[in-house]
């Protein structure tokens, strides 16, 4: 019973409470008049929900093993060892993070379909399964990511999302005699149904905080309004009556947004000045660590808002290309991936895998610094980074690059180097990745079991 005659009563907010205007629906972070404490004096603050996250982020072509390797210490125990040069961006975030040894993608291997590492190496990445080698009809199998979404729809308003930074191709053949949805798309809804990543930051922008259909936003956007214009009245009777912390996460919140859609029109600025004579697509961005970033901002905010739980994100298309120009490599990825062991391409492939690691840091430090229940987003989220193959060299699909960040709301115990065991699938990490998301699978792939992570 409160001590006051007239206590005041804290302003109460469902957890999904949506900010409306025309042609837009905005989330909201979690605030403390969503929690119980808000609702009730003797509200215990461990009653409140902490959904987990999943984010899965591909990189292609492999690593230079020996610069990706962590430095292990003599004691034996997992918690002792030193990130390489390769992980070295990772430090600061060393003990939010468990890095593998010895996960297996076995159906990433040619036996009797040959050559074709590439397309294997990208299919292969979240299912585990072995690809049809076609270029005509697919046939694959359902994606950890979207085994999970399929049991969450519904809970979230968007059951996932899918964002890459190079475009997809699921027609024709890309590498080997195999369908370019092989390599485009990390994502499957079903054994023959890849799920399309949205690469362009304005339409990815859109489909977080739009409604309606594409073709109705495309047209509001004619005139470009902020997000935050458009919701602008729903926003201002939200605010009254909330307490100072919850007011300033909302400004801080708000502020967040408009930096985003600021960086977004930049973009699409500095794209029609270089190409003033030629149609350019919606929002292209060529510079590299500014799209990387961009996609990895709206990830944050789609789990800062609980618009998903689920997302992936592929900085290349498997056995891709780019050229990386912007840190002075004007070779291409994959064709400096066999190196043959020159010094010269090894030592350029080891700055392009860390600079895609720095990519990733910054994306983990973004989720860090974001405060949800119980902690940080990155607290409350399972964070998968790697590839399908480890020496792109000699295409091998056995001791793979991976890394698991973030707790899982307290389900994984971090700061440690797993040997996962020989041959260990990749599939049994995958099997554990569900059961922590509270969508339990018997299997998936190739699994024989659970990884104890």
């Amino acid at each position: 019973m409160s001590l006051l005659k007239n206590p005041i009563q804290p302003k109460r907010l469902d957890r999904r409470t949506l900010l409306r205007g025309t042609g837009a629906v905005l989330g909201l972070p979690l605030l403390e008049a969503m929690t119980p404490m808000a609702r009730s004096a003797y509200a215990s603050a461990d009653s409140v929900k902490r959904p987990v996250r999943m984010a899965c982020v591909f990189f292609p072509n492999g690593v230079i093993v020996p610069e990706w390797t962590p430095i292990v210490g003599e004691s034996g125990d997992p918690r002792d060892w030193k990130c390489s040069p390769t992980l070295e961006p990772l430090s600061p975030m060393k003990d939010k993070i468990n890095v593998f040894r010895n996960l297996t993608l076995d159906n990433g291997r040619g036996y009797k379909d040959g050559a074709g590492d590439h397309a294997r190496c990208g299919a292969t990445f979240l299912t585990a399964a072995r690809p049809l080698k076609t270029s005509g009809i697919v046939r694959l199998g359902v994606s950890v990511d979207q085994v999970a979404a399929s049991h969450l729809a519904g809970q979230t308003r968007l059951p996932s999302i899918e964002l890459g930074l190079e475009g997809s191709r699921n027609a024709g053949s890309c590498d080997s005699g195999y369908s370019c949805a092989y390599s485009s798309n990390i994502s499957w809804r079903s054994e023959s149904q890849p799920m399309p990543k949205e690469t362009i930051p304005r339409l990815a922008f859109e489909r977080l905080f739009g409604s309606g259909d594409a073709h109705e936003r495309r047209e509001k956007n004619r005139v470009r309004r902020s997000i935050l214009d458009v919701v602008r009245g729903d926003a201002k009777n939200l605010m009254k009556g909330l307490g100072k912390t919850d007011t300033r996460k909302m400004d801080e919140y708000f502020s967040g947004i408009r930096e985003i859609e600021q960086r977004i029109e930049q973009s699409e600025r500095d794209d029609a000045a270089a190409l003033p004579d030629i149609e350019v697509p919606f929002g292209r961005v060529e510079a590299f660590r500014e799209h990387a970033r961009l996609m990895f901002d709206l990830m944050v905010i789609a789990f800062q808002t609980d618009s998903t739980r689920v997302a992936t994100m592929m900085l290349d298309n498997a056995g891709g290309n780019r050229r990386y120009t912007e840190i002075g490599i004007s070779d291409s990825h994959h064709g400096m991936s066999h190196h043959r062991n020159k010094e010269d391409l090894v030592g350029k492939l080891a700055k392009i895998d860390r600079y895609l690691v720095e990519q990733f840091a910054y994306f983990l430090q973004k989720l860090d610094s974001t405060s949800d229940a119980g902690g940080s987003l990155l607290d409350q989220s399972m964070v998968l980074y790697g590839s399908g193959i480890s020496d792109g060299n000699r295409h091998r699909h056995e001791d793979l690059p991976i890394i698991m960040a973030g707790g899982a709301s307290g389900q994984i115990e971090t700061g440690r180097y797993i040997d996962a065991g020989e041959e260990c699938p990749m599939a049994n990490l995958f099997l554990s990745m569900l059961d922590i998301m509270g969508t339990p699978a018997e299997s998936i792939g190739d699994s024989t079991g659970r990884l104890t992570i």
